[in-house]
């Protein structure tokens, strides 16, 4: 159980990583019961799962966590310099959002690029009840935004949030101008 919140979470490449090698152990552990036991089922099953788990290891300990210690490094970089102008854009979804008096709004869910230009057309920001219940999704556009390396700040006011549609589902429009918009 442990381990698959670890990786249901999306932590990270460590934790996600780490998770996997929870799994493994328990993939051996019932790999021993199976042999102990007589039970070719479980033998064969848990087998498979380990290999399975040993794959996980390797993709989240090893390829993804050098893709995100590279990132990380020049982002490191970045803030060190007089003007720090680097972040992850995978650091964008997680990210806390808040509106320019510095109330917290919620958290970025993703970026989405224009691929001609490569710029930012907007980001998902997800919003919740004071108790948490209720996420709403929107989609804010990237004009409004001040991006910075530890808070995206909206350049509008809670009123013009609430006005922005909530997003329905895997629903997501193709620009964050619905004029320009190809399924309006």
């Amino acid at each position: 159980m442990l381990a698959a919140m670890m990786t249901a979470a999306n932590l990270g490449a460590r934790v996600t990583g780490w998770g996997f090698v929870i799994f493994t152990v328990g993939s051996i552990a019932w790999t021993l019961v199976g042999l102990t036991s007589g039970q070719t089922n479980l033998i064969a099953s848990n087998a498979f799962l380990t290999l399975v788990n040993v794959v996980g290891i390797w993709r989240w300990l090893g390829r993804q966590r050098t893709y995100e210690d590279g990132g990380r490094s020049a982002q490191e970089a970045s803030r060190k310099s007089r003007a720090p102008t680097l972040f992850t854009a995978t650091g964008v979804a997680g990210m806390p959002v808040a509106l320019g008096d510095g109330t917290r709004l919620g958290k970025a869910v993703e970026a989405l690029i224009e691929c001609r230009s490569g710029e930012v057309s907007y980001v998902v920001v997800a919003s919740s009840s004071a108790a948490g219940l209720d996420e709403q999704l929107r989609a804010v556009p990237a004009r409004t935004i001040a991006f910075g390396c530890d808070l995206l700040t909206l350049a509008i006011s809670r009123s013009e949030f609430d006005d922005i549609n909530p997003l329905e589902g895997g629903d997501w429009p193709a620009s964050a101008d619905p004029h320009n918009d190809a399924q309006s």
